[in-house]
């Protein structure tokens, strides 16, 4: 059966890679890896988190702003992240509270709905 993610998808709009490279492998610091080269003609690009893959392709006619479809990054520190969001203009914005969690939610700047999340130290 299943066992685990092996990768998520996003998208951002076409002819606007090196936009979402500037985000995601410069502000949020992602390494880019190699997609297969039998994919290379499709446009967007890979990055890698922790021991998964983020494969952000390219798709026009999609309203992202409508959808609570997200990825959920567990971050080291919040503080750390939410300060360098906002240094490159994303706004942070609140969530639900979950028991035992710190979190927030962003909108990367094509609309995609992201997440932050930190577990609270059970002492």
């Amino acid at each position: 059966m299943i066992i685990r993610f092996h990768h998520a998808q996003i998208t951002v709009p076409k002819g606007q890679e090196e936009q979402a490279r500037a985000f995601y492998c410069g502000v949020l610091q992602l390494k880019e890896i190699q997609k297969p080269e039998s994919l290379l003609g499709r446009g967007g690009f890979w990055v890698q988190v922790g021991d998964q893959q983020l494969h952000i392709g390219t798709e026009n006619g999609v309203d992202r702003l409508l959808t609570k479809a997200h990825l959920a990054y567990e971050v080291e520190d919040l503080n750390a992240i939410e300060a360098v969001l906002r240094e490159n203009g994303i706004e942070a914005l609140e969530s639900v509270p979950i028991e035992g969690f710190e979190r927030f939610e962003f909108r990367d700047p094509f609309g995609n709905r992201v997440e932050c999340i930190k577990a609270l130290d059970s002492k």
